[in-house]
């Protein structure tokens, strides 16, 4: 894929409001699905497909605890977005 198709991609993912919110969510810690579920007041199921296409884009990184799976923002492609998007609006 380009580097053009890549950001596309990216900014594709950010265009739905409620990864949106699990993105501000997950900026001050990890949370579980059922957490996040809770807070955004969507069922864990959607919560679920959300963070598969968040996963998918690197977004998102999932830490197994014990039977729980915590999901943490991917620092490094939030930086390269961050970069990226900068580079677009000089």
């Amino acid at each position: 894929m380009s580097e053009a198709g890549k950001i596309a991609r990216m900014f594709k993912v950010l265009s739905v409001e409620t990864r949106v919110q699990m993105i501000e969510l997950l900026r001050d810690r990890s949370l579980c699905v059922n957490a996040l579920a809770k807070s955004l007041g969507i069922t864990p199921a959607a919560v679920s497909q959300h963070l598969r296409i968040l996963r998918d884009a690197e977004m998102v990184i999932d830490d197994k605890r014990g039977y729980y799976v915590h999901y943490r923002l991917n620092e490094r492609t939030f930086e390269r977005l961050k970069e990226t998007a900068m580079q677009l609006l000089r």
